[in-house]
């Protein structure tokens, strides 16, 4: 299944990004400070990718940063899926 894009992966990428170029870092940089794969901290930059918990707070860590700064802003609806995407919902 394809990934599907998500206003919250954007929203943290966005974050993430902002606080690797406030340090003055380079994503291949971030990558080798927090052991994850280049193309990974590309891909939750971009918002294409969700990053898991262990690698949030590895990214905070590497980017001096508490990790709730890469959450700041979200929103419960900004995880909302779209009814074309293919995935199946919860039961609500």
């Amino acid at each position: 299944m394809p990934r599907v894009p998500s206003e919250a992966a954007a929203h943290i990428g966005g974050l993430i990004a902002e606080q690797r170029k406030r340090q003055g870092f380079t994503q291949d940089q971030v990558a080798v400070l927090s052991g994850i794969d280049s193309s990974n901290v590309r891909a939750y930059e971009t918002g294409r990718s969700m990053p898991n918990i262990q690698s949030l707070v590895r990214m905070a860590e590497a980017l001096g940063v508490h990790p709730g700064e890469l959450l700041d802003g979200l929103k419960p609806e900004m995880f909302a899926v779209r009814a074309d995407d293919g995935r199946r919902k919860a039961a609500g």
